[in-house]
């Protein structure tokens, strides 16, 4: 038996993991591009891994690598904070590319957290089924 909202996970992680592409895919003309293409693909990842194959995530590895993820990416929201006052207004991340950089690694973790979570929701259904 699948867990309560099931379905709507399953499409929350596809959109999450195609905005992740995306903001991978912007990525091209940034100097240090390969380095915030791979902290967006990682949560990709995840979201797509939760989406369509969400048993992969049920041994005690893959779950770990996640929860290692999440915090990693929580690390990197505490790092790339932004310290420019009023951040998150358009004319200041607009032309400030710290702002940018710390807003999407905030992105990137609610992506992660939101598979972390698909993931503990699964992994419980299955305990209590099995």
């Amino acid at each position: 038996m699948s867990p309560p909202g099931d379905k709507i996970m399953k499409y929350l992680n596809i959109a999450c993991g195609l905005l992740m592409i995306l903001f991978a895919g912007v990525q091209f003309n940034d100097p240090d591009g390969l380095l915030w293409a791979a902290i967006y693909l990682v949560p990709a990842i995840w979201a797509g891994i939760l989406a369509f194959r969400p048993h992969l995530i049920q041994n005690t590895l893959p779950f770990g690598l996640l929860g290692l993820s999440a915090a990693a990416e929580l690390i990197g929201v505490l790092y790339y904070w932004p310290t420019t006052p009023g951040f998150w207004r358009q004319d200041v991340w607009w032309n400030t590319e710290t702002a940018r950089e710390g807003m999407g690694i905030m992105i990137a973790a609610i992506v992660v957290l939101i598979a972390l979570a698909t993931a503990v929701r699964n992994r419980a259904a299955a305990h209590k089924a099995g």
